[in-house]
């Protein structure tokens, strides 16, 4: 589940077989470090989309076989080009992070849901693509399902964090869906969890949880330990989902989260998991 500072990506892990560590933790460099430069500090919006500018350059490079850019990046795109070369990992989902991260610099309101989805096609999908690039298990039906289980953890990453993203003037609710339910900006901002908000978050849980189970088959049908990591990887999300549901959707006072004693249980729910 949401590991460390970019979310939703299984860095490392035990589970992973040994030499794919090293590839998997050079995504993880690329991914967090575009991160970071969309989300923290004090820089400026130009300076922001000139730093990513700077990455999709190096991303560049390496689609021509060529060297580095600027040398200073050389801690993430030495370890990235190393990694696309020696698994044939394609470039076009690296593309699509440095969008969405540029995006998540000048875009702070979503209209609908399939402008979220199409966010989430480019901020989340390409993890899951890349992995399974990286086990030779990219089908079609593998990358559906997949897309399906990124997208709704990156849903649920929002619904957990409405709180977070809203003090840093984002909102991710589809502000359409808002107004059906009767749910305003005002809201959000005052902490107001009356009959409304429960309606809109527990129709935005409900669709995440869908999302997640049709994408699980996925981990029934992966083999080995990357079909074990994908299994916890699900009910860690939908874990997340019923606390949601227990502190009755006031995310605003009781961010949901996943704790120590979790754990042994998503293990348990693991060794039985059977995806319908």
């Amino acid at each position: 589940m949401p590991v460390d500072h970019y979310e939703n990506f299984p860095v490392a892990s035990l589970l992973l077989p040994a030499n794919l560590r090293e590839p998997v933790e050079a995504i993880y460099g690329f991914a967090r470090s575009a991160d970071d430069i969309a989300d923290e500090g004090d820089a400026s919006t130009e300076e922001r989309l000139a730093r990513l500018a700077g990455f999709r350059a190096e991303l560049d490079a390496i689609a021509r076989g060529e060297g580095l850019v600027d040398p200073e990046l050389a801690p993430v795109f030495a370890r990235l080009g190393a990694a696309t070369g020696a698994h044939q990992l394609p470039l076009e989902p690296m593309y699509d992070l440095l969008d969405a991260f540029g995006q998540d610099v000048v875009k702070t309101r979503y209209a609908d849901f399939p402008e979220l989805l199409d966010y989430c096609r480019r901020s989340a999908n390409p993890v899951g693509r890349l992995m399974l690039h990286l086990y030779g298990a990219a089908s079609a039906t593998n990358l559906a399902r997949s897309d399906d289980v990124c997208t709704a953890l990156q849903l649920i990453n929002f619904w957990q964090d409405v709180a977070i993203d809203f003090d840093k003037e984002r909102i991710y609710l589809p502000l359409d869906e808002m107004e059906r339910f009767g749910v305003r900006e005002s809201d959000l901002a005052e902490r107001r969890t009356g009959p409304a908000w429960c309606a809109l978050l527990g129709f935005q849980v409900e669709r995440a949880r869908a999302m997640m189970l049709r994408g699980a088959l996925l981990a029934q049908s992966l083999p080995g330990r990357i079909g074990w990591e994908l299994r916890l990887i699900v009910l860690g999300g939908l874990r997340i989902l019923e606390r949601i549901e227990a502190v009755r959707y006031d995310i605003f006072r009781h961010r949901p989260t996943l704790t120590r004693t979790d754990w042994p249980r998503l293990a348990w729910r693991a060794l039985r998991y059977r995806p319908t």
